[in-house]
């Protein structure tokens, strides 16, 4: 009824039923383990004739037989789905325009990390709490910028871009169950300073080190003097013509760098004297907008901008520039590194020079109508989404107007009146 064949070593049964032939390996070099499987076959079929036992159908009748009619089809052996393959898939996914450059960048970077710690080949399916512990701890380990230990906030959002990926991948059926970030342990952090005034960093940059130096020069912002100083020397000073009304439009508006790139024209409204700024940050998963009022400078300048540049799609381009030889025109967006160059390089012989980026414009604006006592839900209205650990950050007074309110209290010589309890 059925026999054994010992190929290379390996043992195979063969056996007939319902006049075909069937052959399967055992899987096995024991004799006595073969010999074991071939008496098991032997007794499923002799059942089969006998009537005690129906082959199902469309089962396979090798591996029905061979596991005493329990088993109807052979077992599948899923795939290893590594660590770097699901990354790749993830990012292969994205469409085009859904993310931020700039997101996708930092999920690269952390992408790295990951692969680094917890290995390309990491078999993702079997992700467990213990091996994101472990990875944290062993990132919070290194070195990071300005000679000092990796933030737990750089540690925690590589986290959060690992978490992102595993629910696209549960979506897509590549990995299953909950993400298994519950419980985890990160190192303390300390709460962000307030936002100071430019004189006030440079007055204690003076006498600390280098790094910390360094952190109090990313909470600078700007007075109106300042800014009206700063917007003049680049006016004067920029080497290409669309930084000075972009720079406008930084500090009037408070709007991010990518939404002032991707502006048009058509977002300026003069008549209603107003910007219609594209965000992609405040809603996950949609386009939104908002609308800021226009300054009488904001206004005059981009009026001026627009009129001497009718060609441009992008309210910021770069012009007078080498013609493509496919659309043959003179101009093309400006990228965000672009922005970020031709801004350093305007500043870099002022006194502005370690002011840090595009952003010191949003923290400037926010700060200035805080301290003008414009209603924080205005604010909000007119920047976006604010956390309430980054309104509290600018939500003070200038050092002048604090002061002047001390002043009132106890100011003038004059006992200040304290309500008595009834």
């Amino acid at each position: 009824m059925a026999s054994l064949e010992n190929r290379a070593g390996k043992y195979r049964v063969i056996f007939r039923l319902g006049g075909r032939k069937f052959s399967r390996s055992l899987k096995t070099r024991n004799e006595k383990e073969a010999n074991a499987s071939l008496a098991r076959l032997e007794d499923s079929l002799r059942r089969v004739e006998l009537g005690m036992l129906e082959l199902p159908s469309g089962a396979d009748p090798a591996t029905f037989l061979l596991s005493d009619g329990r088993v109807n089809v052979r077992p599948r052996v899923q795939a290893t789905l590594t660590l770097k393959q699901l990354l790749e898939k993830f990012f292969a996914s994205i469409p085009e325009g859904n993310l931020e450059p700039s997101t996708i960048q930092g999920m690269r970077v952390h992408e790295k990390q990951l692969i680094k710690y917890l290995g390309a080949q990491f078999p993702i399916r079997t992700l467990t709490f213990s091996h994101l512990q472990a990875y944290a701890d062993r990132r919070g380990q290194d070195m990071g910028r300005r000679g000092r230990r990796v933030t737990p906030i750089t540690v925690r959002k590589s986290i959060v871009t690992l978490q992102t990926v595993w629910h696209w991948g549960v979506q897509e059926g590549l990995v299953n169950g909950p993400f298994p970030s519950r419980g985890l342990r990160f190192a303390k952090t300390k709460e962000k300073p307030s936002f100071q005034t430019f004189t006030a960093v440079e007055r204690q940059s003076k006498t600390l080190p280098a790094a910390e130096a360094a952190d109090l020069w990313d909470c600078v912002f700007l007075t109106r003097v300042e800014i009206e100083d700063l917007l003049s020397f680049a006016k004067k000073n920029a080497d290409h013509e669309f930084l000075y009304p972009m720079l406008v439009f930084a500090a009037h508006t408070g709007a991010r760098r990518s939404e002032i790139i991707r502006s048009t024209a058509d977002h300026v409204d003069f008549t209603a004297n107003a910007i219609t700024i594209h965000e992609k940050k405040r809603v996950r998963g949609q386009l939104t907008t908002r609308r800021v009022p226009m300054s009488p400078v904001l206004r005059a300048v981009l009026g001026e901008w627009i009129r001497r540049h009718p060609e441009c799609h992008n309210l910021f381009c770069r012009c007078n520039y080498f013609p493509s030889r496919i659309t043959g025109r003179s101009h093309r967006p400006l990228t965000p590194t672009e922005a970020n160059y031709h801004l350093k390089v305007t500043l870099a012989e002022s006194k502005w020079a370690r002011l840090r980026g595009w952003h010191v414009f949003r923290h400037s604006f926010c700060s200035n109508c805080a301290a003008a006592g414009i209603d924080q839900r205005v604010i909000n209205s007119w920047v976006g989404h604010q956390t309430e650990a980054m309104v509290r950050r600018y939500r003070h007074l200038i050092p002048d107007q604090q002061q002047s309110a001390i002043m009132l209290v106890f100011g003038g010589g004059k006992q200040s009146r304290i309500a008595r309890p009834a």
